[in-house]
């Protein structure tokens, strides 16, 4: 939009030591209104650490959902009771993750590779040149994983390679569980996020993101044509409305 035009900004993150990522000020006094009348989760495939750069307006959720549900902050620390059931499950119905590990470091070549990356010891990534990376490789690393009970998705420059088993939906269903939630409601723009916005009892995405690019819809959740600091405004105020 035009400079004039611009909303003022609220620094939500700060990475070595310079700023990263905001919020406007109207979303940020909305979200506090939002986590002050009822139990706001935080859902994200950052890793605890990563998670703890972001520092939202209002209250500390007393819950977040990291590393894409494998992690469970329950007032800042992580659940050992939740660690020891994912733990169970990949166990039981997934290959170890040294084995898809090591299989995308020998298959991926370094004309495109730029980093790989474990994250919490539950899944692995990739960070690469995505205009040098081959269509032929992400739907030959998709069949192969999925047979080992993983998930493959293609995001920006990354690359991940994720359990069936993990999923944000389930780490919110234990929340839910836990604080006797009657209604989830859930909002997000990334692939890694459909299984969430698909278990919720309503749901909202962007005008913009992987979700919106490549046409994902489902019958209980609304498209929003918003896209950028607009669609972050009218999502906190669907949450607000109920």
């Amino acid at each position: 939009m035009p400079d004039a035009e611009a909303p003022r900004l609220l620094c939500v993150e700060t990475y070595e030591r310079k700023p990263l990522s905001y919020m406007t000020e109207t979303a940020a006094a909305l979200l506090a209104e939002l986590a002050a009348t009822t139990t706001f989760v935080p859902a994200t495939t950052r890793t605890p650490e990563q998670y703890g750069r972001i520092h939202l307006p209002g209250p500390v959720p007393e819950f977040a959902v990291c590393a894409n549900g494998g992690r469970l902050l329950a007032r800042g620390e992580s659940d050992r009771d939740w660690q020891r059931t994912v733990a169970g499950r990949l166990s039981a119905q997934c290959a170890p993750l040294d084995e898809i590990r090591a299989h995308l470091v020998r298959t991926a070549d370094p004309a495109w590779l730029r980093k790989e990356r474990v994250a919490e010891d539950l899944f692995a990534y990739l960070v690469v040149e995505r205009q040098l990376l081959p269509d032929t490789w992400v739907k030959d690393l998709t069949g192969w994983a999925d047979e080992r009970g993983w998930t493959v998705s293609l995001q920006g420059r990354k690359v991940y390679a994720v359990p069936r088993p993990l999923t944000k939906s389930a780490a919110v269903a234990e929340v839910a569980r836990r604080t006797g939630a009657s209604q989830v409601l859930a909002a997000g723009d990334s692939l890694l996020d459909a299984d969430l916005l698909l278990a919720a009892d309503r749901a909202w995405r962007p005008g913009h993101g992987e979700l919106a690019d490549s046409g994902w819809h489902a019958p209980h959740v609304t498209a929003l044509d918003e896209r950028g600091v607009a669609a972050g405004e009218e999502i906190v105020r669907a949450f607000l409305r109920g």
